[in-house]
């Protein structure tokens, strides 16, 4: 897990919950924006670091898992946070570390949901929400005109679930697609990272968005799909959007 300098993430100023307290947690790689009742630095932090130890640890048994591209073998051993990202990324045919930010921010967001009405995590644009009334996150899309200016507008009876997003022309996620923004909704965060990245990876141009989401609608398990490329949009599932001022 080879260490990046931190990218300010400027978009999480406009990330507000009526009720909710933000709080960020750091980690290494890891970095969070935490939603929720009142500001459980503490014990995010202890969660955090021991799911890290755990994958840390298998990372240094099986140094393979960390550049696999491809689907890891089923690994009944692993820790769990390990399997979580094993079984997402194979459901969709990408390697485990596809699967890394979700996994991770669910593991947060499962931990808190006992202990707060809601919870919102963000982990470099990977979301864990457990909502108690709808909410509208805003698509980030680089330097698409679209970026920030359409939502996706949820229903809590969604929830909890991931919306997690994949670009080729923001940050530092490895994708071998063109799209500046391809987000998943599914029930799994893991599930939903990994499947973005795989979505992500079928968008070489605005011609390839259509067969892209056809491709995420044969997944059951896949409750929708946005691509952005550009000034064009695609969108598939249980999707609402949403303009943005």
């Amino acid at each position: 897990m080879p260490t990046e300098a931190y990218e300010p993430r400027t978009y999480r100023t406009r990330m507000a919950r009526p009720g909710l307290v933000g709080f960020r947690v750091a980690v290494k790689e890891t970095d969070l924006w935490v939603l929720a009742a009142r500001d459980f630095t503490p014990e995010v932090r202890e969660v955090v670091l021991q799911e890290r130890r755990q994958l840390e640890a298998y990372i240094a048994r099986h140094p393979g898992f960390l550049t696999a591209l491809t689907p890891w073998p089923d690994d009944p051993f692993a820790p769990g946070v390990v399997r979580d990202m094993i079984t997402a990324a194979a459901a969709v045919g990408v390697g485990p570390m596809a699967a890394v930010a979700g996994a991770l921010a669910a593991r947060v967001g499962q931990h808190l949901a006992p202990l707060s009405s809601e919870v919102i995590v963000e982990n470099g644009g990977d979301l864990y929400l457990a909502l108690a009334g709808p909410a509208t996150v805003a698509l980030f899309a680089g330097k698409s005109p679209l970026s920030h200016r359409v939502g996706l507008n949820l229903d809590p009876a969604l929830s909890p679930l991931g919306v997690c997003t994949s670009s080729a022309t923001v940050g530092h996620s490895l994708s071998f697609g063109r799209a500046d923004a391809a987000c998943v909704l599914a029930a799994s965060p893991a599930l939903a990272d990994a499947a973005a990245t795989a979505l992500g990876n079928r968008v070489q141009g605005p011609d390839t968005i259509a067969p892209a989401l056809e491709w995420a609608a044969g997944f059951p398990d896949l409750l929708g799909a946005v691509v952005i490329v550009g000034e064009k949009l695609g969108a598939w599932g249980r999707v609402e959007l949403v303009p943005l001022g």
